[in-house]
């Protein structure tokens, strides 16, 4: 059944929101329609405030109306006016668009960092490193106090053999033969092939 159209008629005659709304709960297409023309403006209104993008802005009115639609049978007039329900899911629907954005953009974001990232592990390889110290000490303590000495000075101090020599006080010769026998116990101890 058609309504009749009247120019100039009382507002008062028409169903207000609320009751429009009702009846859309029930599935009334030409009360949602009703309900559309009065809403769409300050929706489009609201979304666009928070948006700030008008086809973005438009999509979103949209997506509000189908969801007015869908939960009309949730609206409680007891909790508020019908337009404030309406413009609070606007308000929510579009807040939501925007946090998917940001996620969205953090997402991408974090995957461009990773893209980024070194293909080694920097913690494994630290790890690593300081258990080949600890080895590497724990070896140290097997050699005998000249060969521990002439290694250290020459290996970790950067000395030369005659530099070791004069440390220690000892002949050239013997620095030598005592820096060789300590690197081949280092050797064997570590575990180094050659």
């Amino acid at each position: 059944m058609k309504e009749a159209v009247h120019i100039g008629r009382n507002p008062s005659v028409e169903p207000d929101l609320q009751e429009l709304v009702g009846r859309v709960a029930l599935g009334e297409e030409a009360a949602f329609a009703s309900v559309y023309d009065r809403v769409v403006s300050s929706v489009l209104g609201v979304v666009r405030a928070v948006l700030r993008d008008q086809a973005q802005s438009e999509e979103v009115a949209q997506e509000v109306l189908v969801e007015v639609w869908r939960t009309a049978p949730r609206y409680r007039p007891d909790r508020g006016t019908a337009i404030n329900w309406i413009l609070t899911l606007a308000h929510r629907r579009a807040v939501d668009r925007v946090r998917s954005a940001e996620a969205a953009s953090a997402r991408d974001h974090k995957a461009a960092l990773l893209d980024h990232t070194p293909e080694y592990d920097e913690v494994a390889e630290q790890v690593e490193a300081r258990l080949e110290r600890e080895q590497v000490r724990r070896c140290l303590r097997t050699l005998t106090e000249i060969q521990r000495q002439a290694v250290v000075l020459a290996y970790y101090r950067g000395l030369t053999y005659r530099q070791v020599a004069e440390a220690l006080t000892l002949p050239l010769g013997t620095v030598k033969t005592r820096l060789r026998d300590g690197l081949i116990r280092l050797r064997d101890c570590l575990g180094v092939t050659a």
